[in-house]
């Protein structure tokens, strides 16, 4: 006999996660079988929606049920758990215990947290009259001779219809006493029960020596009185979906499963008949699947209403064509239906292959979901149909992603097939041909509207208008009661004052219970006759998150209070998905309430295929580099890789090292909205990304032996940021922020301006993004690397500062910038702390680049910031000397990100004199945002940079008189 448990949802289970959430999945155990649900990432209230079956040998058997939080790097934290005897749901009526809520429990009376939430079951034992069958051993041959006998046999015995012996009984009669007198209790003594209510003088059976064998469904039928199978089995396809849609409770659509969507597509059809093709018994689109995709025997089921009419399903088996890999199998498919209410439809289909490898352990789980598309002008109705898949691993194995992997890949061929054929027997409908307008788009996803009186319950459900109602009715009562009293003080006929402080209170308390209860309609009867429409203009840069926050606002001139906040991750979330969606609000308030906020979100493109042309100029520009665009084959597999929309799309990517503990190789990649990682060391992945908007600030740290002579690119997310992404973090400072270490990039000057011209366009202001558009119309041509620019010197103002002849010849005074002795100590003497500089590296012919690093002293500045610098040399063009550029970005001072800072040293060769140089020095800042303190930070700039240049030239002069 099969027990079947149902785990559907769990309520407000504690947060066992430090972002207040917990990543929860149920664990079910009975006897030695054991099985465990999906993952649910981030969430208090899981949803599951899974099914598993249990084969009972003995009733006195407890199923233990525990719910968990998944810890990717420690052992997964207890939340709580269920133990339910399994004779309480043989005892029960119809043997089920039907859905129900059930109180989680902690490990023990010693756990902190006693409130373990809530989970929803649905426990019954299968109706259809079944022994369970395990073939094992000798008896394996003995059960395949006597089944026909053995059916025959057992059905006879349970009815009292036949008394000669059976196999069975025949064993029965060696069986010791102790077995004949516990056979009342044991599971044969049960189900005798079931056929018998005279058991006392039925004859006993006996498990001893081989299993109970499944009845097949030929032979169940013939012994089965159950009224609702042949019912079911009576009623036509229309009629089930009647039947269902009399019984639909307003339920929700389910979400797409977490695989990812197979088919997301338009018909023109109606929904229902859209459905009819698809699932109907009488239709020859399934048949005719099968024949394209190379299936074999397809045996179709009838559709069943079954545990107790709540849900239709029906069984489809079929022998899949082989392949270079397996050899031919077969696959059962069980369909159900999760939603029909004559609009919209859901069907889980669980396929499952038991005669594959590891077959056993995992069921691949397809949602086929059909909603209402919006009218199409000509008047016709379209359907929309979304498909969506998961791997639902009822066992743990070490091969689960290879299994993913296969799954993944036969499953997209196979829907190809599938939507070709149907595009074949159906016209699909292409969203930018259907020629809506917004208005009538909006219209077209308009939920079902609820009750009025449904919704008036929910608002009006609360303490302030329940002690309304209970002390106006307290009142009234007391003035049926009371008798009139005399007219006394200041009253007259008609007025009747309060008599004492009391009563002063009570009216009091009356008129402000009163004028709150009035606000509530009010304000009821205004959300439900308003309708708010915002849209935004999101430029150039596609969004990455929209941060929503509900308030209480009664006029211009009161402090508005904060309901609640909610943040909508546009990169996480597909633009279908948006279309309706209910957000939960965060906050005190809001979580008190379990507060949502219903929303519908389109993303409207309306410049056309040029959006990632643009953009890439536009970072071109920034970059100093051309930036190719990447084909469709790899946007794809970096969309796939990191779960991306499909508009998200590459930049570029980068080989590096991820710095924890060891160094990771992998590679880094960069896209308009976020920067991701992957690597694959020997089958272990490590995989995570995180919004260009959650950096708070980017340093560079100068080459170290531990950074194998490369400089750290350390990226610093915001407070409370990136969490997903923090097993990739090195480090958290105090405040909780995570810090990424990136090192040792094949070209450390492209990726590291690439990060930066990419951050610094998320975090620009909406000012600077308009003058920014304003400023690419003037631009100059783009001149690439192999053309002489660097880092887009040619665009800033340079100004000389210094000019003059040093009697020092050029050969020592680019001493100054080898990284050798001399280099050191002209920088230390100006208050270089901590000065390091990488060996310079050949760019091209004739041109070097090196990476510097230094702190300042405080005598130089009272911040004591850190300064980052990329020098590049290369000859003048009559060979009589050397031009030094050099771009530095100062960290830890104020406004430090405002800008950066250029210079320029032209070094030249003097005719008239052998040992002299001629040397000029020229400046330039380049604003990276504007501020109104430009003239201040430009002088002070100046200033020091005078001042320092002394003190370098004057060493140099010494070192070289001292030699």
């Amino acid at each position: 006999m099969k027990l079947i448990v149902g785990v559907i949802e769990a309520r407000n289970i504690p947060a066992m996660d430090l972002n207040g959430f917990s990543d929860p999945y149920v664990r079910l155990q009975l006897g030695k079988h054991k099985y465990r649900t999906k993952v649910v990432k981030k969430t208090l209230n899981p949803s599951w929606g899974e099914e598993f079956s249990f084969k009972v040998e003995d009733l006195n058997e407890e199923l233990l049920i525990s719910v968990l939080d998944e810890d990717k790097y420690f052992n997964d934290d207890f939340v709580g758990h269920l133990k339910l005897p399994v004779s309480r749901v043989f005892d029960a009526h119809q043997k089920s215990l039907g859905t129900a809520w059930y109180s989680l429990h902690p490990r023990n009376k010693k756990s902190k947290n006693k409130d373990c939430g809530e989970i929803l079951l649905n426990i019954y034992f299968s109706q259809n009259n079944s022994f369970m069958e395990t073939c094992n051993g000798d008896n394996a041959s003995t059960l395949r001779k006597h089944v026909d006998m053995t059916i025959e046999d057992l059905s006879r015995s349970f009815s009292g219809s036949s008394n000669s012996p059976s196999p069975l009984r025949q064993e029965d009669n060696v069986s010791s006493k102790e077995e004949k007198s516990s056979a009342q209790k044991s599971l044969a003594g049960r189900i005798a029960q079931m056929f018998n209510k005279n058991f006392d003088t039925a004859p006993t059976t006996s498990t001893r020596g081989i299993d109970l064998m499944e009845i097949p469904e030929t032979s169940r039928a013939d012994i089965s009185d159950d009224k609702s199978d042949d019912q079911s089995s009576s009623l036509s396809f229309e009629e089930a979906m009647k039947a269902l849609d009399s019984r639909d409770q307003g339920s929700e659509i389910p979400i797409n499963l977490s695989g990812g969507v197979l088919l997301d597509q338009l018909y023109v059809i109606a929904p229902t008949e859209l459905n009819s093709l698809l699932f109907s018994p009488d239709s020859g689109f399934p048949r005719s699947l099968t024949e394209v995709q190379g299936f074999t025997d397809p045996q179709f089921g009838p559709w069943k209403f079954e545990n107790g009419g709540e849900s239709l399903k029906r069984v489809y088996s079929y022998i899949r064509a082989p392949t270079k890999l397996i050899k031919a199998v077969k696959a059962i498919e069980e369909q159900t239906y999760i939603k029909a209410d004559g609009k919209t439809f859901a069907v889980l289909a669980a396929v499952s292959t038991p005669d594959v490898m590891y077959g056993s352990t995992f069921k691949t789980e397809v949602l086929y979901c059909i909603t209402p598309g919006p009218e199409l002008p000509s008047g016709e109705q379209s359907s929309h149909l979304v498909i969506s898949w998961r791997m639902n691993f009822l066992q743990s194995t070490m091969m689960k992603s290879m299994i993913e992997n296969g799954a993944r890949q036969g499953l997209k061929e196979s829907f190809e097939q599938f939507a070709s054929l149907l595009a074949q027997t159906i016209k699909p409908v292409d969203s930018k041909d259907i020629g809506l307008n917004k208005e009538q788009l909006l219209g077209s996803l308009q939920a079902e509207p609820q009750s009025d009186w449904k919704l008036a319950v929910q608002y009006f459900a609360n303490f302030t208008l329940a002690s309304t109602v209970f002390m106006s009715f307290y009142v009234i009562v007391h003035i049926w009661l009371a008798a009139p009293s005399t007219i006394q003080g200041l009253e007259f006929v008609g007025l009747d004052l309060p008599d004492s402080i009391g009563e002063f209170i009570v009216c009091g308390v009356l008129v402000l219970q009163g004028e709150r209860v009035l606000q509530l309609i009010s304000r009821f009867m205004q959300a439900r006759a308003q309708k708010e429409i915002f849209e935004f203009d999101a430029m150039k840069e596609p969004p990455s998150v929209l941060d929503v926050e509900v308030f209480d606002f009664d006029g211009p001139f009161d402090e508005a209070t904060s309901l609640g906040h909610a943040e909508v991750n546009f990169v996480k979330s597909n633009i279908s998905d948006l279309a309706d969606v209910w957000v939960p609000l965060q906050g005190k308030l809001a979580q008190a309430c379990q507060s949502k906020l219903h929303l519908r979100i389109f993303l409207d493109n309306t410049r056309g295929g040029n959006v990632v042309k643009e953009y890439l100029s536009k970072m071109e520009k920034e970059v100093g580099k051309k930036i190719n665009v990447r084909s469709p084959q790899t946007n794809s597999a970096f969309q796939k890789l990191f779960g991306l929309p499909p508009e998200e799309f590459l930049i570029n990517d980068f080989t590096c090292h991820l710095k924890r503990k060891m160094p990771l190789q992998g590679r880094l990649f960069l896209s308009p909205r976020i920067i991701g990682f992957h690597a694959n060391l020997f089958g272990h992945k490590t995989t995570f990304f995180f919004l260009w908007e959650d950096i708070e600030d980017i340093q560079v740290l100068t080459p170290t032996l531990s950074s194998m002579g490369s400089p750290i690119v350390v990226m610093t997310l915001r407070l409370a940021r990136g969490m997903d992404a923090r097993h990739g973090a090195k480090t958290q400072d105090e405040e909780g922020r995570l810090k990424f270490h990136f090192q040792s990039f094949v070209s450390f000057n492209v990726a590291h301006r690439t990060i930066m011209a990419l951050w610094k366009a998320r975090s620009l202001s909406p000012e600077q993004k308009v003058q920014i558009v304003e400023e690419e119309s003037e631009s100059k041509s783009l001149q690439t690397e192999e053309s002489g620019s660097f880092l887009g010197l040619e665009d800033v103002s340079m100004s000389e500062v210094y000019s003059g002849a040093l009697p020092v010849p050029t050969s020592f005074f680019m001493e100054l910038f080898s990284g050798g002795e001399l280099d050191r100590k002209a920088m230390e003497r100006a208050g270089c702390l901590n000065y390091s500089c990488s060996p310079w590296d050949s760019e091209r012919a004739d041109v070097y680049e090196r990476q510097i690093y230094y702190r300042f002293d405080k005598r130089v500045s009272r911040y004591r910031g850190e300064v980052t610098s990329t020098q590049q040399k290369s000859p003048l063009s009559e060979k009589n000397g050397w031009l030094i550029e050099e771009v530095m970005t100062l960290h830890g001072v104020p406004l430090g990100d405002y800008f950066n800072l250029h210079l320029r040293y032209q070094i030249e060769d003097l005719p008239s004199r052998a040992k002299g140089c001629q040397v000029r020095v020229f400046f330039g800042i380049a604003w990276l945002k504007s501020t109104r303190h430009q003239k201040r930070i430009a002088k002070n700039i100046l200033l020091n940079l005078e001042d320092r240049l002394k003190v370098i030239l004057g060493v140099v002069e010494k070192e070289f008189i001292a030699r």
